[in-house]
């Protein structure tokens, strides 16, 4: 398998630590320099589809593309350590804390960060600071709800480490290139993301 990926982006980051989480080390990376165009080249759109990454090309030419559908097809290959719930009430509560932090918080970030750095203005068509702002505003708001969340738990959605960690953490750093932090006061959420730093998976997937 290939997974075409790319060191600029996010959300491939989050495949590659899903990869470092369950130690899949027998897929090959293929990096995409999405700054020059290689996602919209007609070779790439016609492998993949569309021109985002990351993308898992199969053994059998099919690819999959979308993050979250790439970790859930290499968890039915890798079932453990389990991401993405064992059991009907597991994968709820993953389901809805993922979503969550992805729409809430990792979207926004995403918004925010490429309407507000010069160096990705060439991925939009125009770059808005009012788009920026706005959505800067709408993660910072999440931000609170995820630490009264944060503050009797460990983990996001769970009693252990999941996808919906990934999402979230993965989303926050993404901020780091606009020097952005989150409020100091939000206490719980810094601890909880400290420790998810601190995990190998996260140092393999950046």
């Amino acid at each position: 398998m290939k997974l075409y990926t790319s060191h600029r982006a996010p959300n491939p980051r989050r495949v590659r630590w899903v990869m470092a989480e369950k130690g899949i080390e027998d897929v090959d990376l293929v990096e995409i320099d999405i700054m020059v165009g290689e996602h919209k080249t007609p070779d790439y759109r016609a492998r993949v589809g569309v021109p985002h990454v990351p993308a898992l090309e199969l053994d059998d030419g099919v690819t999959i593309s979308e993050s979250i559908a790439i970790g859930r097809y290499l968890e039915s290959l890798h079932p453990e350590p389990n991401l993405f719930g064992h059991d009907a009430r597991e994968q709820a509560l993953v389901e809805m804390w993922m979503r969550r932090c992805e729409f809430y918080l990792a979207n926004p970030i995403m918004l925010s960060v490429r309407h507000s750095h010069p160096a990705l203005a060439a991925l939009e068509a125009t770059q808005l600071p009012q788009v920026a702002e706005y959505n800067l505003v709408a993660a910072e708001r999440f931000m609170k709800t995820l630490d009264r969340h944060l503050a009797d738990r460990e983990f996001m959605a769970l009693d252990r480490f999941t996808i919906a960690d990934i999402v979230a953490v993965v989303g926050l750093d993404f901020a780091r290139l606009v020097r952005y932090r989150p409020p100091e006061e939000l206490t719980n959420l810094a601890r909880w993301l400290e420790a998810c730093r601190a995990r190998p998976g996260a140092k393999a997937g950046a």
